[in-house]
């Protein structure tokens, strides 16, 4: 909802029915992790399986004690045999790792529902994977934002209903997509000068990474990563930011910034605007796009939001101002980068895709500070 304060009613449960069988690859990770969080109480599946790679053999409460499956499963070998006979598969791999894999899924089963959490098959240009990822293109899959405006008129979610094949969006992409389509589409920002400061949490740049980070040396310290252009979301960002608009010579400046917090991302957007365009206009077509979005928040004029304020949530909540004397947009969103940015897309893409309310198995509201 867009407005501020709005109930946060509980999420409908799913209808009485059989369970669908999932497999969850990768479960040790940050991403897998949480998507195993959510899944463990949603209603329409049973979690069947789960791997990893370096804690394959054992038990998930060895290395996820936080989650709760009603049954302690030893976390297997990945491999296509492990993962048959199962209604839903969530691939939560490092990027080129889940082509090869969802292709044999896919050509043995074609009802199989296969969920990527990594790159392998959200851009559609083949150049694009190979100048950001330097490997062969997996292909293009059904994109994961179910909010995402397209310029059609129509939503992404049209398209997740009935889908087999779904590339759970990044979690930079999905705060800096949300936060500029509505702009772009209203023509009320340059489109060739957006840009995007992210200060993220940690786990935003995997477990492996920050692995090799000592707290001594995170906890006291904001880092910028992939300066220059050379993040992988941005031809992600562009990609959907032409789906939305149908705008083209999109222009994109995108410097995350590592900071000491263990989960969020807050998107600092910003572009120039035309004389004449007030915060109202801004803060009009944010409206206009998502005021019926269950899971999007925009905020009234001079309010921003905080990640703190969506931690554990699977809402994105946006702020904008027009600053009058440098002529600039500033709009900011927030959003938990391991949820609404990762596992909570991966749920609503997946309820879309099996017939069950949008809504099932995720909430509004966000842990306590």
């Amino acid at each position: 909802m867009s407005a501020a304060g709005d109930p946060l009613d509980p999420a409908p449960a799913a209808p009485a029915s059989r369970r669908a069988r999932a497999a969850v690859v990768g479960a040790s990770g940050y991403a897998g992790g949480e998507t195993l969080r959510l899944l463990a109480d949603h209603p329409g599946i049973e979690v069947a399986t789960v791997t990893a790679h370096s804690s394959a053999g054992r038990r998930l409460s060895e290395v996820a004690p936080h989650i709760d499956l009603g049954h302690d499963p030893v976390l297997q070998e990945t491999g296509v045999n492990t993962l048959r006979g199962h209604d839903v598969v969530v691939l939560a791999l490092p990027h080129g790792q889940s082509g090869a894999i969802a292709a044999s899924l896919r050509a043995e089963d074609p009802d199989v529902l296969v969920l990527d959490l990594g790159a392998d098959h959200r851009l559609e240009s083949a150049e694009d994977w190979a100048e950001y990822y330097g490997s062969e293109h997996s292909g293009t899959w059904t994109y994961g934002m179910p909010e995402l405006p397209l310029a059609d008129g129509t939503r992404q979610r049209d398209r997740l209903v009935g889908a087999r094949e779904i590339a759970v969006p990044g979690c930079n992409a999905t705060a800096v997509t949300l936060a500029l389509a509505p702009l772009v589409r209203a023509d009320l920002v340059d489109p060739a000068a957006l840009g995007a400061v992210l200060p993220v949490g940690y786990s935003g740049a995997g477990r492996a990474a920050k692995q090799h980070l000592l707290f001594s040396e995170a906890s006291g310290t904001a880092s910028p990563y992939a300066v220059g252009g050379t993040h992988r979301h941005v031809p992600e960002v562009l990609q959907n930011l032409r789906r939305a608009s149908g705008t083209q010579g999109l222009r994109l400046g995108f410097t995350p910034v590592l900071v000491p917090i263990s989960r969020g991302i807050l998107a600092v957007c910003t572009a120039p605007v035309a004389e004449g365009i007030t915060t109202a206009d801004l803060l009009g077509a944010l409206d206009a796009d998502y005021a019926d979005e269950h899971f999007v928040t925009v905020l009234p004029e001079g309010v921003f939001p905080a990640t703190g304020e969506v931690t554990g949530a699977n809402t994105i909540r946006i702020g904008a101002a027009v600053d009058r004397r440098s002529g600039q947009a500033t709009v900011i969103a927030a959003l938990d980068n391991l949820v609404k940015g990762t596992a909570g897309a991966a749920l609503q893409s997946l309820n879309l895709a099996l017939g069950l309310p949008e809504t099932t198995g995720l909430t509004r509201t966000a842990l306590a500070p």
